[in-house]
């Protein structure tokens, strides 16, 4: 009898019942893998990118330019059409990022206008309790 060193490690990731066995559904068919929950798939940030926009804005300007240089009309307007959707992203960005300033500041201005109002009152109720003595 020969005893190999790996013979343990031969169908290590699959249990001996389903060796043989691929998946069918009720008509005979195989099926396919569902590609949605194979995790190496699947996108860490859907919608995003890993540059931000105004990195892209300009990627997509200089591949425009490149494009119209090589005589290319419609791939220089692709690329600024790709160019001109990263710049809107970019406005509503900012835009985003002044409203919530805008919140903050207003937001902090009522904090303090409550705590100047709380200072008032602790003062008026000292002098009303020194008054008092």
């Amino acid at each position: 009898m020969n005893n190999f060193k790996n013979n343990h490690r031969r169908n290590r990731f699959r249990p001996n019942s389903d060796r043989n066995f691929k998946k069918r559904n009720s008509n005979g068919h195989k099926l396919n893998g569902d590609f949605n929950n194979n995790s190496e798939f699947k996108r860490k940030n859907p919608g995003r990118n890993n540059q931000n926009a105004a990195k892209l804005i300009e990627k997509y300007n200089d591949l425009a330019r490149e494009a119209l240089s090589n005589g290319d009309k419609i791939l220089s307007e692709n690329y600024l059409q790709h160019s001109d959707h990263f710049s809107r992203i970019l406005n509503s960005q900012e835009a985003s990022k002044i409203v919530n300033l805008e919140t903050t500041n207003i937001t902090e201005n009522k904090i303090e206008e409550k705590s100047d109002e709380v200072i008032i009152d602790n003062s008026i109720k000292e002098e009303s309790i020194k008054a008092a003595d």
